[in-house]
């Protein structure tokens, strides 16, 4: 086949540009478009030809958008407008105008592009920027279906669920089409006959990722203090931990995680930290399969950003944890700094998230930005996969 003309906006450190490599899809970028000057920077690193845009999607005119004559769009929109954690601004949000204005461009274009892909956070399928979205599709002719997926139906030992659409401009749906249906899991043969995909424990990541409240259940209800095993941690919630561990489906972390060695000493958790948060922390060994979801506050915030590593992998979490408050706390920090617990690094982040060896950072990125850009970015092997479903 001729390769694909394809637009990436919102491109951010080129999660996209890999994945459409990594699909073996012939493909070239006409334009990668994002305002991020740090983002951009890392991405001409990356690919030094790529046409990069460093302009706001909203200040490209029809007229540009007919001359880049694209086959395809790649496209991550601003998140925030619809995390859980956020305000769910959707479309009142000013982050969002420039979805908006691409929904309003699409119908417009001499020549729609064949093939569309996008991807948000769960949280988009339910806003009302999705509803407009469906509605332009289908005003222009488009084929779509929807998905909300882990890497973890990758045997990739990392939560991050996500919101995907792909969308074919023909009037034949796909094969493993459901109308009305967002997939939890990637469709097989077997899939594509059916009226329903099974359920993926990538969809079940919402309760993976979280430590549960100190002052209540995962149904709502009121815990006593003496409920709790240790390290805040409920015997379900321990339970359900074991249970990913034990999931021989998944690949351990140690096959993604740097030698030892390499400056990772630099990532060691401070003692105060150590002190303020251990009983909040997601902490994982090289030999689990799973890991919670990594965002851009990783390595500056504690709570809910990310898995941290204990790296003493024959001390056992209970040993440091039993009786913990009643320590003091120097007790607590010499217990504590058995374990060894660092950060994930970057280099680590991104092998989770697919980006090949080759992919680095311009020096004058600080260790900060590049926790920021990653959190911000995609899984490049979840997205590949959808993107030769969609071409296929």
């Amino acid at each position: 086949m001729e390769p694909l003309r394809v637009l990436e906006l919102y491109s951010g450190i080129g999660g996209m540009h890999y994945a459409l490599q990594a699909s073996g899809i012939p493909a070239e970028i006409v334009a990668a478009v994002d305002v991020n000057t740090v983002a951009n920077e890392v991405y001409k690193h990356n690919f030094h030809t790529t046409p990069m845009w460093s302009k706001t999607i909203e200040g490209i005119s029809l007229k540009e958008f007919n001359k880049l004559s694209f086959d395809m769009i790649l496209m991550s929109p601003p998140c925030q407008p619809f995390t859980r954690i956020g305000r769910q601004g959707d479309v009142s949000d000013p982050r969002t105008q420039s979805f908006l204005y691409i929904l309003d461009i699409l119908p417009r274009l001499a020549k729609l592009p064949k093939y569309l892909l996008l991807e948000n956070v769960k949280g988009f399928e339910t806003s009302s920027a999705r509803d407009e979205l469906i509605q332009t599709l289908e005003k222009c002719g488009f084929t779509y279906q929807e998905f909300l997926l882990s890497p973890t139906c990758l045997t990739i030992p990392n939560s991050r669920l996500r919101y995907f659409l792909m969308a074919r401009l023909q009037i034949e749906p796909f094969p493993f089409h459901v109308p009305g249906k967002i997939l939890t899991d990637f469709p097989n043969q077997d899939q594509m006959d059916s009226e329903m995909p099974r359920h993926s424990a990538g969809l079940m990541e919402d309760s993976f990722t979280r430590e549960p409240d100190a002052g209540s259940d995962s149904n709502g209800g009121h815990l006593q203090k003496r409920d709790f095993l240790f390290k805040l941690e409920t015997e379900q919630e321990l339970e359900r931990k074991q249970q990913q561990d034990n999931d021989l489906s998944l690949q351990m972390l140690r096959n993604f995680l740097q030698e030892d060695g390499e400056g990772l000493s630099n990532y060691l958790l401070p003692a105060k930290y150590l002190l303020r948060y251990a009983l909040l922390l997601d902490i994982v060994t090289p030999s689990c399969r799973r890991s919670t979801c990594f965002t851009k506050g990783y390595g500056h915030y504690i709570e809910g950003t990310g898995s941290v590593l204990q790296t003493a992998e024959d001390i056992q979490l209970e040993s440091v944890f039993k009786s913990f408050e009643s320590l003091s706390e120097e007790e607590k920090i010499m217990k504590l700094s058995l374990l060894k617990l660092r950060y994930f690094t970057p280099r680590e982040i991104a092998n989770l998230h697919g980006f090949p060896l080759e992919f680095g950072f311009p020096d004058k990125v600080t260790t900060k930005q590049q926790y920021r850009l990653l959190g911000n970015s995609l899984n490049i092997h979840v997205v590949a996969k959808l993107i030769s479903l969609l071409v296929a």
